[in-house]
C-alpha cells in the first residue's frame, strides 16, 4: 500500500478489525446480493472429482471473490479476463477436492487448538495479525480473537460479509491441510548422497568436442519432400507417444470475418465533431463544465513532461497560456489538449511528521489536547529532541511511517490527484507541495489530528503542466456495422454446408480481398479463437451446439461479424493421425533421411569425410557442458549426442557413427571432457530434491481422477 493510502486509511475511524478484513477482500458489499451469484440460476453442481460433487454456489463465490480483489487491485475484469479467472478457480477447486480426500483417508486434520494456531497464532495471516496490533505496536492473540469474533457477531456485518470472512477461515485451514499431506512427502523423500554426488559430477564435467553438424530445421538436407511418411509409421510413434498425443474435446471450423471496425470516413467523422468544439474550448473559462458536458474529464493537476504525450509533446508545451493544439490523433481517440498554466514541482517530497491522533475512540486525544501536544513536541524537536523519539512516541502504531522514523516519500502527481479526489490529506498536500520548501517545518491540523511536518527534500525539481484534455473515441458509425452485417447474412444466407460454404467464398468474396481462415483446438470453455480479434463465449457455445457441417448464423465478435461452418468434431482421447500428421510428419522424415545419411557415412574414422558428405565444416567447441546448449546454440542440447559426448569410453575418440538425434545429425569426435566447480552443494541438491517432490502426488491424483465438467452443461452457463 502506497503511502498516500497510508495517510487516508491508516488513521481512517473504523475498528481495527474492518480494517483488517477490508485487506483481504471479503468485505463485497452489494455484489453477491447484486450481480453475483443469487442473480443467475444455476445446478446446484458444476462438476465433480472422483464423485465428490462441487458446489455450483461455492464455485460462483470463489469467482467472485477472485473478481472483486482483482477489481480493488485496479485491474480491469473484462469478459476474457473474467474467463481466466472461471478457469483458473475450476483447476484450484479440484485441487482441493483431491487434497482434501487424500487428507481424510490418511485422517490427516487441524484440531481446535491447531485451528487457534492458524488463525491468531505466531505465524497467523497479517490481516488477522492486524485486528490484533494494539498501540505499541505489539501483537496480541487475544485482540485478535476477540476482534474477528466480534466483527462475526456484528448486527453492522452482512450476511454475505461473515460468509465470506468463513470461507476465508476455511481456506487458510485447508492450507494447513495441505501443508501437512504434502510434508509426507518432502520428509520422506530421499535422494542418496551418492546419487546426489552423481549428479553434481556429471553436471561438472566440461567437454572439448569437435563436431560436423547438420541440423534438421536449417540445412536443405533435410527438405526432400519426395521421402513420404506412411499412416502405419504416424500411428506406431502415435502409440509409441501416447501421452503427448492425448487430446481434449475440441471442434473445427473455417470461417470468413467481416470487419466493422471504424473506416477512414468515420475517424474523419469524428474527427470533424472535435473540431467543430475548438472555437468553444478555446475561449472557454468554465473548463470543468465543457468537459464534462462533452463526455471528458479534467485534473487539475500539474503533470512531468513524461505524462505528456511522446508524440506531441512539444507542440503542447510550447503553446501559448489557454491555446489549444489539435485534434491529433493518439490510439483509438482523436484529442484536443489547451495548455491552462506551468509551474515549477518537484518529481516526488521527501518528509518526515510527527502526528498526535484526535481519533478518541481510537486512543487519540481530544482536538484541544492533541494541539498541547503538538505544540509541545514542535518545542522539544527545536530544541534538539530526535525525531525518532517523538514518532515512537505518538504516532499510531497503524501508521506506515512509523518504521521509518516517520519518514515518507511522496509522488507529487499522486498527491495532487490524491488531494482532488478526497484521497490524500488536503492540509498535509498543500504544504508539502505549493506553501513550503525544503528545510520547513510546520503544525499542520487535517482530519487524523495533529502533524508537525518537516519537509526534507525535492528531488528532482521541473516545470510541470496543467493541461486540459478533450478527446473522442474513434467508433463505427452504424452504416459501417450495418454494411459488414448484411455482407455476413449474403454471405450465410447462401451456403448450407463445408462444401457450399468453400464454394461460394471462392466465388463472391475471395474476389473482393476477404480471407477464409480455419480455427483449430477450440474448447469448450474458450471465449477467443485465434485469427479472431475479441473474445465471445457465446460464438464457442453456437460452435458447440452445431453438428458437423452446419453453418452458423452471423456472430458478433467484438467489431467484427464471423460466419463459420463447423468442419471437425474431436471427441477426447487420442489424436487422429490426420490431426498430427503435419507436426509428425516432418520429424518422422527428417530422422527418416537422417539414418539415409548415417548409412552412407559408414564407419567413422576421420570427421573430413562427414564433413564432405554433410558439406558442413568441422567445428571445435571448448567449455561445453551437459546442462548447456539450445537448439539455437553452437551445440544444440540434443541428449543422443550428449550423451555420446559425456561417456566416459568415449573420450578421446571418434564415435565411430553418424549420431542421429532430436535436432540434428552429427559427426562427433570427443577431444576431453574434464571436471569443473558449479559451486554446486550436496544438501542443497538433495533438498531441493525433497521439496520438488512436494509437488509430484497432486500430478499424479490429477492425472488419474474421474473429473466431470458440467460447467455449460443444464442450467450453468460458465
Amino acid at each position: 500500500m502506497s503511502i498516500i493510502q497510508d495517510i487516508r486509511d491508516k488513521y481512517a475511524k473504523v475498528s481495527i478489525a474492518l480494517i483488517a478484513l477490508s485487506l483481504v477482500g471479503f468485505i463485497l458489499m452489494d455484489r453477491f446480493a447484486g450481480k453475483g451469484a443469487g442473480s443467475v440460476s444455476r445446478s446446484k453442481s458444476v462438476g465433480s472429482v472422483n464423485g465428490r460433487a462441487i458446489s455450483a454456489t461455492d464455485f460462483e463465490q470463489e469467482i467472485e471473490m477472485n473478481v472483486s480483489s482483482y477489481e480493488r487491485q485496479g485491474y480491469p475484469v473484462d469478459p476474457a479476463f473474467r474467463q481466466n479467472l472461471v478457469n483458473s478457480v475450476w483447476d484450484q477447486m479440484i485441487d482441493r477436492s483431491l487434497v482434501e480426500a487424500e487428507a481424510s483417508k490418511l485422517g490427516i486434520e487441524v484440531g481446535k487448538k491447531e485451528r487457534g494456531d492458524v488463525f491468531f497464532g505466531e505465524n497467523a495471516p497479517q490481516d488477522f495479525k492486524s485486528a490484533g496490533t494494539g498501540e505499541n505496536g505489539v501483537y496480541d492473540p487475544a485482540l485478535a480473537k476477540k476482534n474477528i469474533e466480534q466483527y462475526l457477531k456484528s448486527t453492522q456485518t452482512t450476511p454475505e460479509q461473515r460468509e465470506q470472512l468463513k470461507r476465508y477461515m476455511e481456506q487458510l485451514v485447508f492450507q494447513r491441510v495441505r501443508e501437512k499431506y504434502q510434508g509426507l512427502f518432502t520428509s520422506s523423500a530421499n535422494t542418496p548422497r551418492w546419487l546426489a554426488e552423481k549428479q553434481i559430477s556429471d553436471n561438472s564435467q566440461m567437454a572439448k568436442v569437435a563436431v560436423v553438424k547438420s541440423l534438421y530445421n536449417s540445412d536443405s538436407l533435410f527438405r526432400d519432400t519426395t521421402i513420404k511418411i506412411s499412416d502405419k509409421e504416424i500411428a506406431d510413434y502415435i502409440n509409441a507417444h501416447k501421452d503427448a498425443y492425448k487430446q481434449e474435446a475440441t471442434r473445427e471450423i473455417n470461417f470468413v470475418v467481416f470487419s466493422a471496425q471504424p473506416t477512414g470516413s468515420d475517424s474523419l467523422t469524428i474527427k470533424n465533431e472535435l473540431s467543430v468544439l475548438k472555437p468553444e474550448f478555446d475561449t472557454t473559462h468554465e473548463i470543468a463544465l465543457f468537459l464534462q458536458r462533452n463526455g471528458s474529464d479534467y485534473q487539475d493537476v500539474y503533470a512531468p513532461p513524461a505524462q505528456l504525450s511522446p508524440i506531441f509533446k512539444d507542440s503542447i508545451t510550447r503553446l501559448p497560456q489557454n491555446g489549444v493544439f489539435g485534434p491529433y490523433l493518439e490510439g483509438g481517440s482523436y484529442v484536443m489538449a489547451k495548455y491552462i498554466d506551468s509551474k515549477v514541482l518537484p518529481d516526488s517530497i521527501k518528509c518526515r511528521h510527527v502526528l498526535v491522533s484526535t481519533d478518541v475512540a481510537q486512543g487519540g486525544f481530544p482536538d484541544s489536547i492533541a494541539l498541547q501536544k503538538i505544540d509541545s513536541i514542535k518545542r522539544a524537536i527545536e530544541g534538539g529532541a530526535s525525531w525518532a523519539d517523538m514518532v515512537n512516541k505518538y504516532n499510531p502504531a497503524s501508521d506506515g511511517s512509523r518504521a521509518q522514523n516517520g519518514e515518507m516519500t511522496f509522488d507529487a502527481f499522486s498527491v495532487q490527484t490524491g488531494m482532488n479526489s478526497g484521497g490524500f490529506a488536503k492540509e498535509f498536500g498543500q504544504f508539502i507541495l505549493y506553501d513550503g520548501k525544503p528545510g520547513q517545518k510546520k503544525v499542520v491540523k487535517t482530519s487524523f489530528g495533529y502533524h508537525y511536518i518537516d519537509i526534507m527534500s525535492y528531488i528532482k525539481p521541473q516545470t510541470n503542466y496543467k493541461i486540459a484534455y478533450l478527446g473522442k473515441t474513434i467508433i463505427a458509425s452504424q452504416a459501417t456495422v450495418d454494411s459488414a452485417l448484411q455482407a455476413a447474412n449474403e454471405f450465410a444466407g447462401s451456403i448450407k454446408d463445408a462444401k457450399s460454404f468453400d464454394d461460394v467464398f471462392q466465388k463472391t468474396l475471395k474476389p473482393k480481398g476477404y480471407n477464409k481462415a480455419i480455427g483449430v483446438n477450440i474448447k469448450k470453455m474458450d471465449g477467443s479463437i485465434t485469427g479472431i480479434q475479441g473474445f465471445s463465449r457465446q460464438f464457442v457455445r453456437d460452435i458447440y451446439a452445431a453438428s458437423l457441417g452446419e453453418v452458423l448464423k452471423p456472430a458478433e465478435v467484438d467489431n467484427n461479424w464471423v460466419v463459420a461452418v463447423v468442419t471437425a468434431i474431436n471427441k477426447e482421447g487420442t489424436q487422429s493421425i490426420a490431426s498430427v500428421r503435419p507436426s509428425i510428419e516432418t520429424m518422422l522424415r527428417h530422422k527418416k533421411i537422417g539414418e539415409q545419411l548415417k548409412q552412407k557415412a559408414g564407419n567413422i574414422t576421420s570427421l573430413g569425410p562427414v564433413s564432405a558428405l554433410l558439406d558442413k565444416p568441422v567445428q571445435t567447441i571448448d567449455s561445453l557442458r551437459m546442462t548447456s546448449g539450445n537448439p539455437q546454440a553452437d551445440m544444440p542440447y540434443d541428449p543422443k549426442a550428449f550423451g555420446v559426448i559425456f561417456n566416459p569410453s568415449n573420450k578421446g575418440k571418434i564415435f565411430p557413427q553418424l549420431v542421429v538425434g532430436e535436432y540434428g545429425v552429427y559427426g562427433i569426435q570427443v577431444e576431453n571432457v574434464s571436471a569443473s566447480s558449479t559451486g554446486a552443494n550436496v544438501e542443497d541438491y538433495r533438498k531441493q530434491q525433497a521439496g520438488q517432490a512436494a509437488f509430484i502426488p497432486l500430478q499424479v491424483l490429477k492425472k488419474s481422477a474421474t473429473i466431470n465438467d458440467k460447467r455449460t452443461s443444464g442450467t450453468n452457463n460458465y
